[in-house]
């Protein structure tokens, strides 16, 4: 059985609020609809040039506590590479149903973006997945997907959790506000990230309203085998708590048959720390696809 990620209805309501304000505020042209899943509505958004046959698209898959308008600074740098769509995960906070699965979890995320692909582009696909964003993309077989870049991507190894990010989680989950939210962050980015003030703000709200989200673990080899049919490119940062090279390196070699590309100097936040050196990376994916 399905249970909300919310505290209650009134915390629900504090985030899509939050949420409406910030797409209503953001000055880069965009559409915004909701499509119904499955697992619930999905909230959509989508910006940059008009789709052309034959071009393909982008499609962006948050990670855990993110969604669209968390996402504004990746999705406007992604936006001048391709047509962009990016997907609320149901089950986050966010704009999307708040209804999480309480079972096999992964197989009902990735039937989710199975369903929801075609009913959003009528073009192949490239998904950019973060973290939780990795392991979904992971987990679909959709035929429309015709590559992935994952971004500190979830899926492949079990999150590392140090003392020091859980000695940052344990306060803010226990009583949420900006400071210990920012002193959160703080671990989860790169030494002497700036972190901007209303990130710190968003996840003091997501403390506040909303039930922790577990990391999923590995995808089963059989999962992952399907998922080499497409080319993948998995990125991650040389300082990522969660993730480091040194982990995420031989699971991509291994589960995916694919070399890890390290940006130097960011940790796990790389769409909020680096969109733009992101970006580049996902242009030169596409290109090496559109030449392939």
């Amino acid at each position: 059985m399905p249970s909300s990620i919310y505290r209650s209805p009134a915390a629900r309501e504090r985030v899509r609020d939050w949420c409406e304000a910030r797409l209503a505020a953001w000055p880069v042209p965009h559409d915004r609809w909701q499509v119904e899943t499955s697992a619930g509505l999905t909230n959509v958004v989508r910006t940059g040039p008009d789709p052309k046959p034959g071009r393909g698209a982008l499609v962006l898959l948050p990670g855990t506590n993110m969604n669209a308008a968390v996402s504004l600074g990746f999705a406007e740098a992604l936006s001048r590479v391709a047509s962009l769509i990016v997907l609320d995960v149901p089950g986050q906070p966010g704009l999307s149903a708040g209804e999480r699965p309480r079972r096999r979890r992964m197989d009902r995320y990735g039937r989710w973006l199975t369903e929801i692909l075609p009913q959003v582009t009528s073009e192949p696909a490239v998904v950019v997945g973060h973290s939780l964003g990795g392991a979904i993309a992971l987990a679909s077989g959709s035929d429309l997907i015709s590559g992935r870049v994952l971004v500190s991507t979830a899926g492949l190894v079990r999150l590392r959790v140090g003392a020091s990010v859980l000695g940052a989680t344990v306060p803010w989950l226990l009583r949420p506000s900006v400071p210990r939210a920012e002193r959160l962050v703080r671990h989860m980015s790169s030494s002497g990230a700036s972190v901007s003030d209303e990130l710190s703000r968003w996840m003091a709200l997501v403390g506040s309203c909303c039930r922790s989200s577990l990391a999923p673990a590995p995808l089963p080899s059989s999962v992952l085998a399907h998922a080499r049919s497409v080319a993948n490119m998995v990125v991650t940062g040389s300082r990522d708590v969660f993730l480091p090279p040194a982990r995420l390196g031989p699971a991509a070699e291994q589960r995916l048959g694919t070399h890890l590309r390290v940006l130097d100097g960011a940790g796990h936040l790389l769409p909020e720390e680096s969109p733009e050196r992101l970006a580049v990376l996902v242009a030169e994916f596409i290109e090496a696809r559109r030449r392939h």
